[in-house]
């Protein structure tokens, strides 16, 4: 990220009416189409988006007015370095530049990003979340805070309507990355009375979570590790069966200081939150990093599904929530160009009627994400839209914005003297 020093200097150039907000040079259609979806929130009227790699870019920048950003593709580039080198002596100073590749290295990552003073790299094959994550804040220029960059990550599934499939898919998506993945992982069921999560995952419920909810003053570490119920080696499970005539006395703040602590425990935080007129739920939905809306082939799941897209991002969530169709081909149902023609956006995770598998799952309390099939295909694309991967992007972090920026594009971005 541009450091305090640098955009000083550049408020200048920034401020041109004339000026487009970002360029991007993109080698593929699949790129091309996930770095809309992840932007075209926040730029929908200031992006454009060519076919091209960096050497695309090298040509056109020699002759057009250098953007805000400029993203470039250097995917297939036999000397990236040299091709970004290139392409830094025919831009404006002041760009922010970010690129996009398929070289996954981490001394890569470090020479472009720290000697190079490209602003951020992400490798293919690119997500939605990814690009929101990554690119959005230096775009913007609205730094996600510290507190919601440290800690695990928290992902709220929402029903669109009771009975879509939301609980089952939460929690086999909680059993793939405790279980499958490896990832330290704590499934909470916020429907404290008639929850099903647990039983579902085979695990226990308790107390725990309706006494954090109503006294947030007990929760710290050690309250965690006591109140959540281990599945496996890496999955737990918060999760509570209340009487049915005793409500939740909700303490104000409750859901944001729990999340916080769960945070520093797991590495991810697996919802099941029905959007309910309740303080709590509203809360949990709020302090997410990213919303998973489940619905299923109906109009009526249409129509609450465009209510809910509706709802305000909390201040954790750069992008718009995903949308997860389950139950495509269901007798009866709507197709799926009906539904995005109707939602007038694209559908992001498809899982097929599959009555007969889920069904025993639900009655042998295993989750059907342990069996390979579609199903399983469809919670590991999900888990990639949410922020989870496999190598070492899950662990690549952002060092430009906690380093100097030196080497071929320091001179993009001016040095207060």
């Amino acid at each position: 990220m541009m450091n305090q020093d640098s955009s000083r200097g550049a408020v200048g150039a920034i401020g041109r009416p004339d000026r487009l907000t970002v360029l991007a040079f993109l080698s593929d259609s699949q790129t091309e189409q996930v770095v809309r979806d992840g932007l075209g929130d926040i730029v929908a009227n200031g992006m454009d988006i060519r076919r091209g790699t960096v050497r695309t870019a090298i040509n056109a920048m020699a002759k057009l007015q250098t953007p805000e950003v400029l993203i470039v593709d250097i995917s297939g580039e036999d000397q990236p370095l040299h091709a970004l080198g290139e392409l830094s002596d025919v831009v404006e100073p002041g760009v922010r530049v970010l690129v996009i590749g398929d070289t996954d290295d981490v001394d890569f990552y470090r020479h472009i990003t720290r000697g190079m003073g490209v602003m951020e790299y992400i490798f293919k094959p690119i997500t939605r979340e990814a690009v929101a994550r990554h690119f959005a804040p230096l775009i913007t220029r609205k730094a996600v805070g510290a507190d919601a960059a440290r800690g695990g990550r928290v992902v709220a599934i929402m029903g669109a309507r009771g009975g879509v499939g939301a609980t089952t898919i939460a929690g086999n998506l909680a059993w793939y990355l405790g279980v499958i993945a490896k990832r330290h992982t704590v499934f909470l069921e916020s429907d404290l009375h008639m929850g099903s999560g647990a039983l579902l995952l085979g695990g226990k419920t308790g107390p725990g979570l309706r006494m954090a909810l109503e006294t947030p003053d007990r929760i710290d570490p050690l309250f965690v590790e006591r109140a959540a119920q281990p599945v496996a080696e890496r999955l737990h499970v918060l999760a509570s069966e209340e009487k049915l005539h005793e409500p939740l006395q909700y303490a104000k703040g409750a859901a944001q200081r729990l999340i916080e602590t769960l945070r520093v425990r797991y590495n991810f935080i697996i919802m099941d939150v029905p959007f309910l007129p309740m303080p709590a739920n509203r809360e949990l939905l709020e302090y997410a990093h990213h919303r998973v809306i489940i619905m299923d082939p109906s109009l009526a799941s249409v129509r609450d599904t465009l209510r809910l897209l509706g709802v305000p991002n909390g201040p954790w969530q750069p992008q718009s929530p995903t949308i997860l169709l389950n139950r495509q081909g269901r007798p009866g149902g709507l197709t799926r160009k009906q539904i995005e023609d109707a939602l007038k956006v694209k559908i992001d995770v498809v899982i097929p009627d599959m009555p007969k598998q889920l069904n025993e799952s639900a009655s042998f309390g295993e989750p059907a994400v342990t069996q390979r099939g579609p199903l399983r295909q469809a919670i590991i694309d999900l888990s990639r839209e949410v922020g989870f991967a496999g190598g070492r992007d899950e662990q690549s972090v952002s060092l430009a914005s906690a380093s100097p920026v030196t080497g071929l594009f320091k001179k993009m971005i001016p040095q207060r003297t």
